[in-house]
Parts: structure tokens; C-alpha cells; sequence
């Protein structure tokens, strides 16, 4: 079957997508795995400050490849080489996290920190290289995919646990390493795609002015030959402005005046999508769920994490719910693939933060201020309730500060620091999440429901904020959004540098080429 250009646009932004998967599987595989009680007996009943460094490892070899590895790899060697080594990468963790030898946790750490250096790489290059080849008019539209990819991992992982869980007594240590081994799967699927996928037109003509290279790669995605022209030409003229005026380094994050100012924001907006609180119910759901129920086999709903009963049917029911908050994870972000292009990014966080503002005020009120059974659980109405709302809370997260946050972060970086600045600003989530992680199980403990008040009013403090100072970024082409943050129109500035009668406008001839008048500034 042969695609039509937009619908090859589509397939190559899904093959970059998938690098989410990974992502996603992995953040709910492991907690799966903790509860394998072959798992435990496997690696010698590990104690908690074990059990904390399994998962820390995974974090820290996040940050460091988002931070030191992620942006140099896609900038120097393309987009595709970023996701391809992450994958592969992956790959190789699983292997040592599955055969790790018995008794020997510290492979299976160090799986964990390779698994994180893999995918710090990978969710690095992805958005990126979606970013650079999407039209601007559907360019959010297509991103919302990214996060929607991170449910997807989710339910996959889900329903391999599930599986797995039906069989113990067949399967022994294996009901776990089959959980792991299983990641394999989609990185073997995106390294088998990748060659079929060309690379980005901007990383061809930053290095070595590959222009035919980047016309073959734009020719498969936009209509005409117009577009391609127009779509080069400003790439170069982005490109000469920056390379002339600022710098074609990542010295421009702390030189360029603007490009500082888009970093602490893109900081503050990823640190701000994990203190909204939906990290926090990520990993610390069941102890949420023990301040409403007191009995474990009435924990029936926990965000993505796998629940062991003692009572089949009880087990049966919670698996099915976990599966309905993995369907309803996909669903809701589907929800910004028609609005964030529709209505724009600030509308989503603003919208989104407030709605989960009034999410956590409710919970926190209804817990609290009810009455509580002489077994220390509230009542069943009052459970059903708490779920609804916290299902209520993911409706609005979702599609706002989900998936609206990957989706602005990628494009708001001009073309000589994007890739380090992405990478960068995407691990501040794994630092936020972290920082919040260590302190939240006390302040639950100590002051119950109430805690749920703090998030509220930082979801509210994200929506001023974003009301503030995030400008829209809705359907404006990557090289001249530096005008939204108070920088100057690389475009304009670099058309006339490169001496272009119109910056946005390529001459193209009868013949289909672009004419001697912008070819003959053409930089190698």
C-alpha cells in the first residue's frame, strides 16, 4: 500500500513515538515486578534501601543521559542514531535485568542504569525529530501521540503482568522475568523501522548544507515543491542568523538572552508536570488508596501498578480496573489530539491546571471532612467517590500537562541548542519527581488527606504562571518562535544575511528548482 505524503508524515512521526513505549512499559513493569514474590526470593528478599536503589538507578541514569548524552548524540550523529542507540540500549538492559545472576541484585541495578541512560537518549531524539518534520498546522496535533505512546507502554505492560499472574505455578521465576524480557518487543520493532524513515531536513542542512538531502527528506512529507523550497530556504536562513549572530554551540543556553529565558521555562513547565500530583499518585497509589480502605483486598484501584491478593476474585477485579485506568489513560490524552492545534498550549495548562486544582480541593474535603468507620476505612460511597474524582483528576492531567508539555517543550528551542535544551528540561520531570517522591510518604502519613491540599494550590500557582509568562506557541513555524520570547525573527535576520528578496518565499523555476537567486548563497 502506498501512503499518501501526510499519511507518511504520520507513520514516521509513530515510528518516533513508539520510543515512549519504552518509557511507559518500563515505568510500570517494575513495580509489577516487586510484587512477584519470586522476584523477592530470587534476588534474597531485598530490604527497602534495596528495593529504593533499584529504582533510583533507573532515574539517575535518566538524568545524566538527558542532561550529558541525549543532545550531543542526536545533534552530531541525526535524530535517528539518538533513538536507535537508546533502543538498543534497552535492548541490552533487558538482557542483564532477565539473566541477572541469582542472588545478584547489583546486575540488576546496573540493568536499571542502562535502561535509563537508553531511554534519557531515546525520549531525547524522538520529539525532536517529530517536531522538525510535522507542518506547523498539525504539528501539536501529531505530538499528542507522544504521551498517548506512554499509556500504550502501560497497558501492554498491564496485560503481560496480567498474564503472567494467571500462571505462577506454571511459569515459577519466570512470571517475572517474562514481564521484563517482554520490554524487548518494541525497540527491536523501532530499530527494524527506523531505516525506513528518512532523517530530519533541519540536521542535514546544519551539517555539511546536505541540501539535496533535505529536499528528498522534506519531498516526502510536504505537497508540493513549493513547500519544500519555502521550508528550506527559512531552515538556512535560521541557521546562518544563529551561526552568525549567536552561536552554533550550546553556549547560546546561557549567551542568548531569549534562549536562557525558554530554558527556565521549560524547566519550571516539566518540573511542573510532576508536582501536580499525578506523580505522585503514579507511585504512591496504594498508599493513597490505605488512608480510604483499610483492608489491602479492597485496594482495588491503583494508576498503572499491578496489586497481589490473596483473594482470586478480589485480584481479578483489580486487574480489571488497572486495565480501565490504562484504557482511560489512552483516552483521555486522545483528548488534546483535537484541541492542543484547536485551541492552543495555554488554553490545555490553563484549563488542565485549574480543573486539577478543583480535583484535589474535592478529594481532600471529601476525605477529611466524612466520617470514618470504627475499622479506620471510609465508607463504601465515599471510596467510589475518591476514585471517581482521582479518574476525574487524570481527565483533566492527561491531555494538558501530559501530553501539552512534550508537545511545548520540543518546539520552543531554536535549532542550535533544541536537542541539548530538550533533553535537558525533559529530565527535570525525573528530578521533580524524585525530590517529591522522598518527602510525600512522610507528609501523607503525618497529615493524611491534607496533603492533597499542597497540590492543589501549585496547580493553581501553574496556571497564573502559565497565564503569565508562557506565550502561545499554537501552529508558528520552528524558526521564527524566538519572536515569542523576546529574541529576533531568525528568518528575517538570517534572509538577510544570505541577501534573500523574501524570507519566506523561495523563487522556484519552471523546471522545479529553486532558482540561481536563492541557490547562489547556499552554504556548505
Amino acid at each position: 500500500m502506498v501512503l499518501s505524503k501526510r499519511g507518511y508524515n504520520w507513520y514516521i512521526s509513530m515510528v518516533a513515538a513508539a520510543c515512549m513505549v519504552l518509557y511507559g512499559y518500563d515505568a510500570s513493569v517494575y513495580n509489577a515486578v516487586q510484587g512477584s514474590k519470586n522476584w523477592v526470593a530470587y534476588f534474597g528478599d531485598p530490604d527497602t534501601e534495596l528495593i529504593g536503589a533499584v529504582n533510583t538507578a533507573y532515574t539517575v541514569g535518566a538524568i545524566i543521559a538527558g542532561f550529558f548524552f541525549g543532545g550531543p548524540l542526536a545533534d552530531y550523529f541525526g535524530r535517528r542514531i539518538g533513538m536507535g542507540v537508546g533502543c538498543a540500549l534497552v535492548i541490552l538492559a533487558t538482557f542483564l535485568q532477565t539473566f541477572a545472576p541469582r542472588g545478584n541484585i547489583g546486575c540488576f541495578i546496573g540493568g536499571r542504569v542502562i535502561i535509563g541512560i537508553g531511554q534519557g537518549i531515546a525520549l531525547t531524539a524522538g520529539p525532536i525529530y517529530i517536531g522538525e518534520l510535522s507542518p506547523p498546522e498539525i504539528r501539536g496535533t501529531i505530538m499528542s501521540f507522544w504521551q498517548m505512546f506512554y499509556s500504550v507502554g502501560s497497558f501492554i505492560a498491564y496485560w503481560v503482568n496480567f498474564a503472567c499472574t494467571k500462571h505462577v505455578a506454571a511459569l515459577g521465576e519466570w512470571d517475572w522475568k517474562m514481564v521484563v524480557i517482554f520490554q524487548l518487543l518494541v525497540p527491536i520493532i523501532i530499530l527494524c523501522l527506523l531505516p525506513t524513515i528518512p532523517e530530519t531536513p533541519r540536521w542535514y542542512i546544519q551539517h555539511g548544507g546536505q541540501l539535496e538531502k533535505a529536499r528528498a527528506s522534506l519531498r516526502s512529507v510536504r505537497k508540493t515543491e513549493q513547500d519544500v523550497e519555502n521550508e528550506i530556504l527559512v531552515i538556512r536562513e535560521a541557521l546562518e542568523f544563529e551561526k552568525e549572530a549567536i552561536s552554533s554551540g550550546y553556549s547560546a543556553l546561557w549567551k542568548d538572552r531569549s534562549v536562557r529565558k525558554r530554558l527556565i521555562l521549560a524547566f519550571i513547565m516539566n518540573a511542573g508536570q510532576q508536582i501536580t500530583g499525578q506523580g505522585t499518585l503514579n507511585t504512591y497509589s496504594t498508599k493513597v488508596y490505605q488512608k480510604v480502605f483499610t483492608s489491602s483486598s479492597t485496594i482495588a484501584v491503583s494508576y498503572y501498578h499491578c496489586i497481589l491478593f490473596t483473594d482470586e476474585t478480589n485480584h481479578s477485579n483489580s486487574q480489571l480496573i488497572n486495565a480501565l485506568n490504562a484504557t482511560f489513560g489512552i483516552i483521555f490524552t486522545m483528548n488534546a489530539t483535537w484541541t492542543v492545534d484547536r485551541f492552543g498550549r495555554k488554553f490545555l495548562f490553563i484549563v488542565g491546571a485549574i480543573g486539577m486544582a478543583i480535583c484535589m480541593v474535592i478529594v481532600a474535603t471529601v476525605q477529611t471532612q466524612t466520617p470514618t468507620l470504627e475499622d479506620g476505612a471510609k465508607s463504601h460511597s465515599v471510596g467510589i467517590s475518591i476514585v471517581f474524582i482521582l479518574f476525574l483528576f487524570a481527565f483533566f492531567y492527561k491531555p494538558s500537562w501530559g501530553a501539552t508539555v512534550w508537545i511545548w517543550t520540543s518546539e520552543v528551542f531554536s535549532m542550535n541548542v533544541r536537542a541539548q535544551a530538550v533533553g535537558m528540561a525533559s529530565q527535570t520531570q525525573n528530578v521533580a519527581n524524585a525530590i517529591v517522591q522522598q518527602f510525600f510518604p512522610t507528609f501523607l502519613n503525618n497529615c493524611g488527606f491534607y496533603a492533597f491540599f499542597m497540590f492543589a494550590g501549585i496547580n493553581v500557582l501553574l496556571a497564573i504562571f502559565v497565564w503569565l509568562w508562557v506565550p502561545e506557541t499554537k501552529q508558528v513555524s520552528l524558526e521564527e518562535i524566538d519572536v515569542l520570547f523576546g529574541g529576533s525573527n531568525h528568518v528575517e535576520k538570517g534572509g538577510q544575511i544570505l541577501q534573500v528578496e523574501d524570507a519566506h518565499h523561495a523563487h522556484v523555476g519552471v523546471d522545479n528548482k529553486a532558482s540561481k537567486e536563492v541557490t547562489v548563497s547556499e552554504v556548505a
